[in-house]
């Protein structure tokens, strides 16, 4: 029996009295690190949201076993941010689309969550029409010929069911109800409402694939509505994946349960708290970069630097793997190896750039760290 077989579902009940304080607990710290962002400036609120919808974008997937190329993620959210990246990658369809619909949800989170709006999702994560080498109704319920919706692991002939989704004819009337709450009950705290959303979404499994990921999208709009802001500055998708194993355990145990969700409930608050915990100490490894990245360019601009050289220190604080050799810079500023090796000895003079140990063939370069900038003076932290 699953929990959609109980006679008053879908109508939730909760021990109010005991998520009390961990809500109270959770709304606190979802203050604290919006008043922290809210006071560090634009520019580094700004790159601030851009790394947080990357890392949503990136480990949603993750979630399902589907790995994307991170600097594609950012390419194409930073172009739609209106954000310029000097490592800016042409980027596939399928991340395009994933990307629309994670900034459709959180930058229009006050714009009703429609049926139509769902089927524009889910045919913008699977632009092919495919899952994998599987062709899939795409845009639309899942049909009833494809038979019983099933999450299952294990080897052939020794499959274990974790989940087994209602039947296909009942779908359209379980999302009117579901979408008709979503917008309608504006008593909920908006926080509990994203729990109580991401469990009941993945429940009716609407769709034939993308329910995991679009049931974290929902609750990220929910989530969105609560900060009051278009701006990403946590992860609930990074800290679920992070307690990956905790997550299914949670879902498959209250799926097979009653609808008491307290126990659900209870793991989403500690969960979202988590998570904020997590942002509050990224937000400060951010300020820190965001400042050396000023206190950098103070030192660069003080003496004219030629457009290669400016590119070439755009990469490097831009994600850049490993360090810089006079092949790569000659690949990259599209120069000969004189002009490059001509280059970086002028960087290296001036101290922006270091060169490593080793030499002939090896020789590689790093900039220059935040402790050597507060030895030469420059005051980064």
């Amino acid at each position: 029996m699953w929990i959609y077989d109980e006679k008053n579902w879908p109508n939730f009940i909760w021990d109010e009295k005991s998520l009390t304080s961990l809500l109270v607990e959770a709304r606190h710290r979802q203050g604290r690190l919006l008043g922290k962002m809210e006071a560090l400036g634009f520019p580094i609120r700004l790159e601030a949201n851009l790394n947080i919808l990357t890392t949503d974008v990136v480990t949603s997937s993750a979630i399902e076993g589907e790995r994307l190329d991170t600097d594609e993620v950012r390419s194409s959210i930073a172009r739609r941010l209106g954000i310029l990246l000097q490592n800016d990658k042409p980027v596939g369809r399928d991340i395009e689309g994933i990307v629309e619909v994670m900034l459709d949800a959180t930058q229009n989170f006050n714009q009703a969550l429609t049926v139509e709006r769902l089927f524009d999702w889910h045919a913008a994560l699977f632009p092919t029409g495919r899952s994998g080498m599987h062709r899939i109704t795409v845009g639309a319920w899942r049909p009833q010929e494809t038979g019983p919706m099933q999450v299952v692991s294990g080897p052939i002939g020794h499959e274990m069911v974790h989940f087994e989704a209602l039947i296909a004819s009942r779908l359209d009337a379980e999302m009117t109800k579901f979408l008709s709450w979503f917008e309608i009950d504006l008593a909920l705290d908006p926080v509990l409402k994203a729990g109580i959303a991401h469990l009941w979404f993945v429940t009716i499994h609407p769709f034939e694939d993308g329910n995991g990921r679009i049931a974290r999208v929902i609750a990220d709009m929910a989530l969105a509505r609560a900060d009051r802001t278009s701006s990403r500055f946590y992860s609930m998708s990074r800290q679920i994946e992070k307690e990956r194993n905790a997550y299914y355990t949670q879902l498959e145990r209250q799926q097979k349960g009653s609808l008491d969700i307290t126990s659900w409930l209870s793991w989403f608050l500690n969960c979202f708290s988590n998570a904020i915990d997590n942002a509050i100490d990224n937000a400060e490894e951010t300020l820190s970069s965001v400042l050396f990245k000023a206190e950098l360019w103070n030192l660069v601009n003080s003496a004219p630097v030629n457009e290669r050289q400016r590119f070439i220190i755009n990469r490097m604080l831009d994600n850049f793997k490993g360090h810089m050799t006079t092949s790569k810079y000659a690949k990259l500023a599209k120069c000969s190896s004189d002009t490059a090796l001509r280059d970086m000895r002028e960087l290296v003079n001036r101290h922006i750039l270091i060169q490593n140990p080793g030499g002939g063939r090896s020789t590689s370069y790093r900039l220059i760290t935040v402790e050597e900038l507060e030895r030469s003076g420059n005051d980064v932290v």
